[in-house]
């Protein structure tokens, strides 16, 4: 099929390079000019493992393109994704102006010519589907002549479940398919779209393999009020199973008991299952947070208060201020004391820091009077660019951040930081404190070792 993906941010580059892949005709479209002029070089412009690879393997499949005008691209396409960015507003809402002014651009390029579906990827509240089909409408009257034939369209809603550093194998090997739409021949077009995928019939990727336990991905079709719900729950779901496994973590800490071993024993229970368990410093990133911020706002426009949900959030702030306290309990006045933090990105294989617990971290040490140096494998380079007032003395490597430190952070779950020579990390410091912001290291190792260790929700020793 020819297909149009408006927007090149994660969801949007991925999106279109897998359905390249996948052997469609692809136009990606962003009104970024160095975005798009980086694409066509083939230098993706965000850090995501295997997409330079997986662009390359698209120009060969069914092709793929970088554009900043959208006439020509909706014109000749089947489908049209809509996979622009929808930040949160200080009222906790989602800001819809960069997919309002893509709905009216599709209205305004459309012609007569065939029967398009226009499909929602970028997460949006419940309802949105309607708003989209309305501005479509306004921007084809807008442009439409008298004598023109009627435009025919569908909308559908196609959330997205990819996570940022596996967002390739995500895509490609999805646990299932949600299409949402209110006409058949939209849900059957969007079947199509999706038949490689749902069958598995495409030779895997060197750098993305197959799971060996992969079959038939499942198609779900809703109504496109469930698709958009169905987005909005899984991620709330996932921040209060995370706030769960905090909340027990901290009860740990208390009675002598270690969150890991708990939570190994909860999680084989097939009803619960043992993802999204672990427990540490909390989440950050672009969704979760915003996702619930909306949905809670979405709630209070019907008269409901989602306490749950609600609590979720003030669990995860309450997780990143628990380092500052720890920090606080081994060093007493923190003024003048130098604090390594190893990570800066808010996971693993990404140099994301939207909503990052780093920042908020560095941010009070720092107004609190502390040094603060930092590595991290991908991000200095984001961070030191984005967030020039954070007055972070960044480090070659994780080593040398660690020299005549106080008490080193663990901040990110790289796994480089697993294979830390610790003996070697601990005489490099001023006062070998190791907190563990993500259970990341064996505690009587880590002890063996020369530190003074201290994780989240694990048995303490007070030094």
């Amino acid at each position: 099929m020819r297909v149009t993906v408006i927007g090149t941010g994660y969801v949007g580059t991925v999106t279109g390079a897998c359905l390249a892949f996948l052997g469609h005709r692809v136009t990606c479209v962003d009104t970024d000019h160095a975005k798009i002029a980086k694409l066509r070089a083939g230098e993706p412009t965000i850090y995501e493992p295997g997409l330079e690879d997986l662009i390359a393997l698209a120009h060969n499949r069914g092709g793929i393109d970088f554009q900043t005008d959208l006439t020509l691209p909706v014109r000749e396409s089947d489908v049209i994704f809509i996979a622009v960015g929808t930040p949160p507003l200080p009222t906790g809402e989602s800001n819809l102006a960069y997919l309002e002014a893509a709905a009216r651009g599709i209205g305004n390029s459309m012609d007569a010519s065939k029967f398009r579906v226009v499909v929602n990827k970028s997460t949006v509240p419940v309802g949105t589907g309607n708003l989209v089909q309305t501005l479509i409408r306004e921007g084809i009257a807008e442009s439409a002549s008298p004598q023109q034939a009627p435009i025919q369209f569908g909308v559908a809603s196609n959330p997205e479940f990819l996570r940022e550093g596996s967002a390739i194998h995500d895509s490609l090997y999805p646990d299932r398919i949600v299409l949402g739409a209110e006409e058949s021949r939209t849900l059957d077009l969007m079947r199509k779209l999706y038949e490689p995928l749902s069958t598995q019939a495409f030779e895997e990727p060197d750098f993305a393999a197959r799971p060996a336990t992969m079959g038939l991905v499942p198609v779900v079709s809703t109504t496109l009020t469930s698709a958009e719900m169905i987005k909005y729950s899984a991620n709330a779901f996932l921040t209060v199973k995370i706030g769960f496994a905090n909340e027990i973590a901290n009860i740990c800490e208390r009675v002598g008991a270690d969150v890991t071993e708990v939570m190994q024993g909860i999680g084989l229970d097939s009803r619960i299952g043992a993802k999204f368990l672990n427990a540490g410093l909390g989440w950050g990133g672009s969704c979760f947070g915003k996702d619930v911020s909306s949905l809670l706002h979405t709630a209070s426009e019907y008269g409901y208060h989602a306490h749950l949900l609600q609590a979720s959030l003030a669990v995860n702030n309450n997780q990143r201020q628990i380092i500052i306290q720890r920090l606080q309990e081994k060093l007493g006045i923190l003024k003048g004391r130098t604090i390594a933090l190893l990570g800066l990105s808010f996971k693993p294989n990404t140099d994301d820091l939207r909503d990052a617990p780093s920042l908020l971290i560095a941010d009070k040490l720092i107004r609190m009077g502390a040094r603060v140096k930092a590595f991290d494998p991908v991000a200095v380079d984001v961070c030191r660019t984005h967030h020039p007032d954070l007055h972070i003395h960044y480090a070659e490597d994780a080593m040398s951040a660690l020299d005549n430190a106080d008490a080193l952070v663990l901040i990110t779950e790289w796994p480089e930081f697993a294979s830390l020579d610790l003996a070697a990390a601990a005489a490099r410091m001023a006062q070998p404190i190791l907190i563990d912001g993500r259970n990341l290291f064996d505690p009587n190792k880590v002890r063996a070792a020369g530190f003074v260790y201290e994780g989240i929700g694990r048995a303490r020793r007070h030094a």
